[in-house]
């Protein structure tokens, strides 16, 4: 067992040596997912899978397609249990859905027949928050995201990114501790996409909420996250960290920095590199740390 800047490593993943010193929201421990059944060969998804998440963290998630990041994001929010290891939220396992995880997936899955305040004031009416209540939580959130004017107005009315501002102020209205993001920008143009990306982390800033977003767009990853986690060709392991060294609150403009394209080179080649598991000790030193 080999040990680097405070955290010990039983199994070629990053664990602290004390849990309690460092302020852990998720635990991801040796998780293994195998998919079987009609007749086919059992193919198995994850294996391996250790990594731990610092509270009020944006960490984003990257690899190769078909490496399992749904997988993954399906077992942490609950839809699906592992085969082997296990997921902890706050040292607790996790092995159903629960409110304090939040779930944002590509499509923004809105009620056609709610308007856009019934659509994000929905988590809330679910567990019985009074009308009056909802409707002004819901009008904050729905300015946050910059749909003001919009209230009344139906999904059918909305274009791709604005439906999925709908769908994160859905999410982040029930304030969940962690919110899971699978490629929520995935169907949208770039321009778009790129003041989405702004106007979340705008919106994390003031909730101090933890973020894991699956991305396949490595600047994307880059300009938001603290940490980007990189994820080997399937069965999916996490092969290396990429501390994010550029200073909040994050910019525009910072796309075209040369720091921002020296660290998409990093996440870039440790993707190309996937296929082999770095050992602790062969990690870049950025790469170390509890993220």
């Amino acid at each position: 067992m080999s040990a680097v800047n405070g955290l010990s490593d039983p199994t070629g993943a990053l664990y602290p040596a004390n849990p309690m010193q460092v302020d852990l929201v998720l635990q991801v421990q040796g998780l293994g997912r195998v998919f079987s059944g009609n007749g086919s060969p059992p193919v198995t998804a994850l294996e391996g899978v250790h990594f731990a998440v610092r509270r009020g963290s944006f960490v984003v998630l990257v690899g190769p397609s078909g490496c399992g990041k749904t997988t993954l994001l399906r077992l942490l929010a609950g839809l699906d249990r592992p085969d082997r290891g296990q997921a902890l939220l706050d040292g607790e396992p996790i092995r159903q859905p629960q409110r304090r995880i939040g779930l944002i997936f590509q499509q923004a899955n809105l009620m056609p027949w709610r308007t856009i305040r019934a659509n994000v004031a929905l988590p809330l009416e679910l567990i019985g928050v009074p009308a009056g209540e909802r409707r002004a939580q819901a009008d904050r959130l729905i300015e946050q995201v910059g749909l003001a004017g919009f209230e009344d107005a139906y999904p059918v009315e909305l274009s791709g990114g604005m439906a999925q501002r709908v769908a994160i102020a859905r999410a982040l209205i029930a304030r969940p501790e962690v919110l899971l993001m699978d490629e929520p920008f995935a169907a949208l143009d770039a321009l778009t996409r790129e003041r989405l990306s702004l106007d979340l982390l705008r919106v994390w800033a003031t909730r101090e909420q933890t973020i894991l977003m699956v991305t396949h767009n490595i600047a994307e990853a880059v300009l938001l996250a603290d940490e980007v986690l990189v994820m080997s060709a399937r069965p999916g392991r996490i092969v290396a960290r990429v501390a994010v060294t550029l200073p909040r609150p994050r910019r525009q403009d910072m796309l075209y920095s040369a720091e921002l394209g020296r660290l998409s080179g990093q996440v870039r080649s440790a993707i190309e590199d996937g296929g082999v598991i770095l050992a602790q000790d062969d990690m870049p030193e950025v790469n170390r740390g509890v993220i």
